[in-house]
């Protein structure tokens, strides 16, 4: 099974006819409203996870669809239900018994990690002007999708698919839809010209998205405010040299700042000078695009530009480019940050960051190496790695997967339910050791320094192995979960001391001088970085921050590991835990909350700082701070026992109430309280109530609201 996905996966991209000059499907192709959905496989090739359509009987019967797949795509499953839980020990077995069904041959489980609704055009852009193919099942679904999460209201869409419609997402998945063959002339089409041109036209958009409109040639790059590749000449000790910036800001700097100084332009097809007419208000050839580089809707302008930042565009633009930037300079510029876009290439196995970085990387691949490259052929196959296929259509995951998050959570759930020694779960939770295993980074990357990448020796990703980026609190919760199970009689040891011991050492790598932990890597900028802050649309995105989320992960898998190994690096653990217990309790508000990043918001980052404190001891019983954030939690409790939060509390760092409860908070506050040893059972068992009440007969729960929203808006 797995080397035929492999080669299914690898070929995928040579599954269409060759289209015409100035379109990304064939022009003889009218494209269906849908697929057939009962054609769908997810290949999972030691965990890189890649959808596929059969298109002919024979393919599909070479091939079966599996209830995993059916379960993703939203079709009836062939599963039998189950006896109504009675105990939440029972509805907790229901729900593994389910859950066994949708783990995968390599061990691991997959799953959507969608929300995001500006992912796409930078996709679907980057295929047309690298002439790249797509396979018209992708086509379809890329349309659909974006039709299903069209604002019924108003007929656009906003930054993510619960936001409001702004000019970034209706801009550029109005493009995405006319660049896949959707008509002018489509009613729904036509709504959302209406709505952009309500809301000013590509004008107002922001900077990335008059970046991807120049790229396409439906905008002039005199409206994109300047990105200089000559900021990575600077030397390391300059405080805002790009190396101390955020690593997914400065991995979209660099491609960005690459296209952007060779001022790439797709030459026009027909389609494109359509484009420029459909996409402003007035005709093109009479818009002054330099007035408009700054430029911005109310409904986009989340963080505004700073006085400090608009004075140095102001200088590039009038100072800098016209009279200082010699060309060799410039050349000088583009040929390392170049050098630096293979490194992050090589290093990723061309997987890359994020799929906001990935399909500029493939542009700057395209304009340097030329139309038939190697890399720009490496990376018109890893495009195919972010993409998810679902009910509504196919959407762009916000990474290449969420493999080694989810499995770890797994593990530790069945462990902490006190299943993990049933035997009926030995052969699941085997499988899902032996991927945790698989995916263990074994080395550091090339030239480290060099590409300004922190140690990853010892730890996991994300995703895979194969991204290869250190995270923070998957390296601590995939250590906790294999020391778990390799503990229990029974589990074989696959990871052995000496690469646990790895972990640590590239844990304790990653402490702020606050004491608490970011994500990829220390901060290594001051937050006055901040002030440089172009995106407009996203907060706290150019520096790493302490996160309590990050933190209490780091600091439950440093308490388990030295329970099993007291005298490794004692005094360093030691330390560590101490000053990230401090940045804990400082960190917590007046009201008895923590904000978190990572997921929706208070309730979430409240679960974890309460499973730090209460891995030293420290409980409702005795501890004031923990009285506090329980009060916080039970004051949010609604009346059906459940738990809701609006990601709006992301936006405003304000807790807002959701109009529903949800499973998945009321999970994590139930979590939460019983960290705490809350000892009024009435809420907590009101709450487990709900949670069983909500359970399906086949033991799984439906997907309710967005449960994440990152850098505060998205």
């Amino acid at each position: 099974m797995a080397k035929r996905n492999s080669a299914a996966a690898n070929s995928y991209v040579q599954q269409c006819e060759k289209p015409e000059k100035g379109s990304i499907v064939p022009s003889a192709v009218e494209l269906e409203e849908s697929t057939d959905l009962r054609r769908w496989r997810l290949a999972d090739d030691r965990g890189r996870q890649t959808w596929h359509y059969m298109s002919t009987d024979e393919g599909a019967k070479s091939w079966p669809q599996s209830t995993v797949d059916r379960y993703h795509l939203g079709l009836e499953l062939d599963l039998p239900s189950l006896p109504r839980a009675e105990t939440p020990l029972a509805s907790a077995f229901n729900a593994l018994s389910f859950f066994s069904h949708l783990q995968l041959p390599p061990g691991n489980w997959a799953s959507e990690y969608g929300g995001p609704m500006f992912l796409l055009p930078g996709l679907v852009i980057g295929w047309y002007v690298t002439k790249t193919a797509v396979p018209v099942p992708i086509a379809t679904e890329i349309k659909r999708y974006l039709f299903a999460r069209q604002n019924p209201e108003d007929g656009g869409w906003g930054l993510h698919i619960e936001g409001t419609s702004t000019v970034f997402g209706t801009a550029m998945n109005y493009v995405v839809l006319r660049l896949l063959g959707a008509t002018e002339e489509d009613e729904r089409v036509l709504r959302a010209r209406g709505k952009l041109h309500d809301l000013g036209g590509a004008v107002n958009g922001p900077h990335w998205a008059k970046f991807w409109l120049s790229v396409l040639g439906v905008m002039e790059w005199d409206a994109v405010n300047p990105v200089p590749p000559e900021l990575w000449l600077l030397p390391d000790w300059v405080p805002f040299a790009p190396w101390r910036w955020w690593i997914h800001m400065r991995q979209v700097f660099l491609p960005m700042s690459f296209i952007a100084s060779k001022h790439f332009s797709f030459p026009l097809t027909p389609l494109t000078r359509q484009l420029q007419e459909e996409l402003y208000i007035q005709p093109y050839s009479s818009i002054n695009f330099a007035s408009h580089r700054n430029s911005i809707s109310p409904q986009d302008n989340f963080y505004p530009k700073s006085v400090l930042l608009g004075t140095i565009n102001w200088t590039l633009v009038n100072i800098w480019n016209p009279y200082l930037r010699t060309s060799s300079l410039a050349n000088r510029a583009e040929q390392w940050t170049f050098d630096l876009i293979r490194r992050e290439d090589e290093n990723t196995h061309y997987a890359n960051l994020g799929p906001v970085s990935a399909p500029m990387n493939l542009l700057a691949c395209y304009i340097h190496d030329g139309e038939g490259s190697y890399s720009v052929e490496r990376h018109r196959e890893r495009m195919f790695d972010f993409l998810w296929m679902k009910n509504e259509g196919m959407l762009m995951n916000g990474t290449n997967g969420v493999q080694t998050w989810d499995t770890a959570f797994l593990i530790q759930a069945v462990v902490d339910a006190g299943m993990a020694e049933d035997s009926r779960w030995r052969h699941m939770l085997t499988k899902a050791l032996e991927f945790l295993d698989d995916q263990q980074i074994r080395e550091d990357c090339e030239e480290q320094k060099i590409c300004y990448r922190q140690r990853r020796k010892g730890a996991w990703a994300f995703s895979t192995r194969e991204q290869g980026y250190t995270v923070s609190d998957c390296t601590s919760e995939a250590l906790k979960s294999i020391i778990m199970l390799q503990q229990l009689p029974g589990f074989p040891t696959l990871v052995s001391d000496d690469r646990l011991k790895d972990a640590i050492d590239t844990l304790l790598t990653m402490q702020n001088a606050s004491g608490g932990f970011a994500s990829y890597e220390p901060a290594r900028g001051s937050e006055y970085l901040e002030y440089l802050n172009a995106a407009e649309v996203f907060d706290g995105i150019m520096v790493e921050y302490d996160y309590p989320e990050c933190t209490t992960a780091v600091v439950t898998a440093l308490s388990i590991f030295s329970k099993h190994f007291p005298e490794y690096r004692k005094q360093d653990i030691a330390k560590s835990k101490a000053g990230a217990l401090k940045y804990i309790r400082k960190a917590q508000r007046v009201d008895g909350s923590w904000y978190g990043s990572w997921g929706i918001c208070f309730t979430y980052a409240g679960m974890f700082a309460l499973e730090s404190l209460a891995s030293v001891g420290e409980h409702y019983e005795n501890s004031a701070r923990v009285r506090k954030a329980c009060e916080f939690f039970l004051n949010k409790q609604m009346d059906d026992g459940g738990w809701g939060e609006s990601y709006r509390s992301c936006e405003t760092g304000i807790y807002t109430q959701h109009a529903d409860s949800q499973v998945v908070q009321t999970c994590w506050a139930l979590i939460g309280l019983m960290e705490a040893k809350y000892p009024d059972r009435e809420p907590l068992e009101k709450a487990v109530r709900l949670l069983m009440a909500r359970q399906r007969p086949q033991g799984g729960w439906e997907q309710e609201a967005i449960e994440g929203v990152f850098n505060k808006s998205w």
